[in-house]
C-alpha cells in the first residue's frame, strides 16, 4: 500500500497540522511516510498545502505529482489540484465552503461539510480534525486509533486544553465519512 495525499486550503485552516497529524500517526502505526509542507509568506488567508506519503514500504522520494487522494479545504485550491488526481483517486471536498461540484467522473468524490461539523464539536478552528477523521475512514491509509495517539504528541503542550475538542472533530469526521459509505 502506499497512499499520496495532497491536502490544500487557506492559511490557518490548518493544513500544515493536519499533514503532520497524518504522517505522525502513520510512524505510530507502523507506516513509512514523508511530509512535504508548502504555504506562502501570508500565513493566514494565504495558500498553504502539503503533501504526504503513507507506505508499507520505504519511499523513494517525497514528491508528489499524482497524488491519489485531494483534500481541498476551499474553492481555489479544488481549482488548482483537481486536475492532478490521478484517476481513481479520491478527493475529498470541504463542502462548508464549496459550493459547486468537481467536474472529474474519473474519481470518487466525497463532499463534508466540515466547518459545521467542527462547530458541533466545539470550535471552529477544529475543521481540520474532521477532514482528517473523515479521510483515514474513507481512504484507510492508518488506523485511527494512531491519530487519537499521536494527537497529544503532535500538538504543542499548550494547546492540550484542546485534545478533547480535536478528538470529538475527529470522531464527527468518522461518523460522516460512515454515512457517505453507507
Amino acid at each position: 500500500m502506499e497512499e499520496r495525499v495532497l491536502m490544500a486550503g487557506f492559511g490557518g485552516q490548518g493544513i500544515v497540522l493536519m499533514g503532520t497529524m497524518l504522517a505522525y500517526a502513520g510512524m505510530i502505526d507502523g507506516k513509512h511516510t514523508t511530509f512535504f509542507p508548502s504555504y506562502g509568506a501570508a500565513m493566514r488567508g494565504g495558500t498553504a498545502n502539503c503533501k504526504v506519503i503513507v507506505a508499507d514500504e520505504p519511499i523513494a522520494s517525497p514528491v508528489i505529482s499524482k497524488p491519489s487522494t485531494l483534500i481541498a479545504m476551499n474553492g481555489p485550491s479544488l481549482d488548482r489540484f483537481e486536475k492532478d488526481v490521478r484517476p481513481g483517486g479520491v478527493i475529498l471536498v470541504n463542502s462548508s465552503l464549496i459550493d459547486y461540484k468537481v467536474k472529474r467522473d474519473d474519481v470518487k468524490v466525497y463532499y463534508i461539510p466540515v466547518n459545521e461539523l467542527a462547530n458541533e464539536a466545539g470550535s471552529p478552528r477544529s475543521a481540520n480534525m474532521v477532514m482528517l477523521g473523515s479521510y483515514i475512514t474513507i481512504v484507510k491509509p492508518i488506523n485511527l486509533e494512531a491519530v487519537f495517539n499521536a494527537l497529544p504528541k503532535v500538538l504543542p503542550k499548550h494547546r492540550h486544553n484542546l485534545l478533547g475538542v480535536n478528538e470529538e472533530a475527529i470522531k464527527k469526521g468518522q461518523l460522516k465519512a460512515n454515512e457517505l459509505l453507507s
